[in-house]
């Protein structure tokens, strides 16, 4: 493939006529990204392995359903990510199952060994991400990991900026609590205002 499209948009396109080759340049491309943020969330090598090619396999299971935004399909494969992790548990086995199934290439390496040099998060600040709840962990993961600006976020996220803004503050204030050593007042995120999402 000598000219390797600068948006997803024509790849994404190619891939739902059943170009696999188009697929795999966008993998190609997102991989690194879905794995350092399975890494963060999941403060595990293997696990963030994992994640990441649940995320993928979901991309392509949903593909009907999959919003590009800004041309790109990363926004939806990060909050994509961040569901997966947050629902490895109980559904790990299934999907574990499903992915030992498929076959595989003995040549292909999905991570390389410099990714993981590359990413450098400790088990306290993935316990302080867990404080969060989906939402605010979604939110967080676009703008402080991921470098979205807060509206882009909000965008991906359907809520208003000033819903973003505010959902931001509280997390920040909650992820400070955790990573101080204090137990937060509940055990559960504070809940969404009246109006935040639309």
């Amino acid at each position: 493939m000598g000219n390797v499209e600068s948006c997803d948009d024509g790849l994404w396109t190619r891939s739902l006529k059943g170009e696999g080759e188009a697929f795999g340049v966008l993998f190609d491309r997102h991989r690194d990204r879905v794995f350092r943020h399975a890494y963060r969330l999941s403060g595990d090598r293997h696990d963030a392995e994992d994640i990441m090619s649940m995320a993928f396999l979901e991309l392509w299971r949903r593909r009907a359903k999959v919003r590009l935004v800004g041309g790109s399909v990363l926004p939806w494969l990060l909050v994509t990510t961040t569901n997966v992790a947050r629902n490895s548990g109980p559904a790990a086995f299934r999907y574990r199952r499903l992915l030992t199934s498929l076959p595989r290439a003995e040549d292909v390496s999905y991570v390389t060994d410099d990714i993981y040099l590359q990413v450098d998060m400790d088990r306290d600040a993935a316990q302080a991400l867990g404080t969060l709840n989906d939402l605010d962990l979604q939110l967080v993961s676009l703008v402080v990991f991921e470098e979205y600006t807060l509206a882009a976020a909000a965008a991906v996220l359907d809520l208003t900026p000033a819903a973003a803004k505010s959902r931001m503050h509280r997390a920040r204030q909650r992820m400070k609590t955790a990573l101080s050593g204090a137990v937060p007042s509940s055990p559960n995120p504070t809940p969404a205002l009246k109006g935040e999402r639309s």
